[in-house]
């Protein structure tokens, strides 16, 4: 990186290369996969019991969600699948080398009842796994926890292997600390100047979503919501323009993410629905403007870098869908895309929040996709009411008169209040177990 870059802007580079990366599958289970993966990796024989403990809000997130390649749903197949066949360097493609053989061996283990996962109670992390691998007599045991891949435990036969001195928020330790002082302008500013070759690695991200979306079109995976929108857009009862195209390609790409299709999402702040919510509707957008590279991956960085910004203010998990705030970024990029400048792009920011705030997570499912379609059609709308500069006003509900406050004040929601919904929330999903 050229010593004549802002500081800040370093910072913000190494913010998008922590938290907009591959993931194969709903990362909650993942996150179990890979500490199961590590487990695995430090003993000599083969997996003949899996145990393990989650957080609540990761149970949430597992309970109904596909995981690639098995056709299953649920943690104990992720536990089993990452322990027999994950690639412990993978991250959060864990499962991406995972052979028929290795899954033919997990489903054995579930079946014979060999895998066991539990709520950790008490649980003061968000996120957090803790898998104990044995094969025969030996065992391993790895604990992740405060983020889908930050193991900071490993114990081996009793004996301590590695443990995570460094606490969240540590200088080098959290990359995001950036967001606690940085502003939507100061955003703005970066990718209107930053040189392009610092964030053509952004392309990356309309590679892989946009893959995810065409096999979504198949319509094959989880609610085919994409694939039925635009088999009814043919019979003429949507409009052919680009906000049907926004919302089906987008919808599109989250089926088949969260119907369990081989293909990796680029995520975003430790979510593919978020990445993919964050990116296609900028792709889309800059395919009907013609943007060059450069352009698109501005309006990328734009967008992923405003979501990361908001959810930065959020629990990690949470009763508050982040496909909301994912398409507020998204709706950042797409006005910026079109024209828009800062003033634009606060206007569709407070107009998405004063209508999408409202929408809960109920854990990951096919049903994800759903709230996705709603979260881009909300940008699009916000979006076009900013550039003919319409807003909803600071006089009304949640909104303020300046977009930082509005930001505030929906976050100040899902870290208070909405506590007590997420707890309900979790007791409802539990109840059907």
């Amino acid at each position: 990186m050229s010593e004549q870059i802002n500081p800040l802007w370093n910072h913000f580079i190494r913010a998008v290369q922590e938290e907009v990366k591959p993931a194969l599958g709903c990362t909650e289970p993942v996150s179990l996969a890979l500490a199961c993966a590590i487990a695995a990796e430090h003993l000599p024989g083969e997996v003949t019991q899996i145990d393990a403990w989650v957080s609540p809000n990761l149970m949430k997130n597992g309970l109904g969600v596909t995981v690639p390649g098995t056709g299953m749903v649920g943690l104990p197949i992720a536990a089993a699948l990452g322990a027999i066949g994950g690639n412990a360097q993978a991250g959060l493609e864990v499962l991406k080398d995972a052979s028929g053989e290795a899954l033919a061996k997990a489903k054995a283990l579930l079946q014979a009842g060999r895998v066991q996962v539990k709520l950790q109670e008490p649980c003061d992390e968000i996120l957090y796994s803790r898998a104990c691998v044995h094969a025969g007599n030996t065992s391993a045991m790895v604990t992740i926890a405060g983020g889908h891949t930050r193991v900071v435990e490993i114990v081996c036969q009793g004996e301590t292997r590695f443990v995570l001195n460094e606490q969240p928020g540590e200088m080098g330790g959290d990359p995001l600390v950036v967001f606690s002082h940085t502003t939507l302008s100061q955003i703005v500013e970066f990718v209107e100047q930053i040189p392009f070759d610092a964030i053509r690695f952004i392309l990356e991200a309309a590679c892989l979503n946009d893959a995810l979306s065409r096999e979504g079109l198949s319509g094959k995976w989880g609610l085919h919501i994409g694939a039925t929108l635009h088999k009814q857009r043919a019979r003429g009862w949507m409009a052919q323009d680009i906000g049907s195209d926004i919302v089906i390609r987008t919808s599109a790409a989250s089926d088949a993410r969260m119907g369990g299709a081989t293909l990796p999402a680029m995520s975003n702040s430790g979510s593919g629905n978020q990445g993919i919510t964050a990116t296609m509707p900028v792709v889309v957008v800059a395919e009907y403007v013609q943007a060059d590279d450069e352009r698109l991956a501005r309006a990328l960085m734009l967008s992923h870098l405003a979501a990361i910004y908001i959810h930065y203010q959020l629990p990690r998990l949470s009763a508050l869908c982040a496909a909301t705030t994912a398409a507020m970024g998204a709706a950042a990029g797409m006005a910026w895309l079109m024209g828009g400048n800062y003033q634009t792009i606060a206007m569709a920011i407070g107009s998405m929040i004063g209508d999408v705030s409202g929408i809960i997570c109920d854990g990951a499912s096919n049903s994800c996709a759903m709230k996705v379609s709603t979260s881009v059609g909300s940008a699009w709308k916000a979006v076009m009411m900013a550039l003919d500069d319409s807003a909803v006003t600071g006089n009304e509900g949640i909104v303020a008169h300046d977009v930082e406050q509005s930001i505030a004040n929906l976050c100040s929601l899902a870290c208070r209040s909405m506590q007590a919904t997420d707890q309900q929330i979790i007791e409802i999903m539990a109840s059907k177990v």
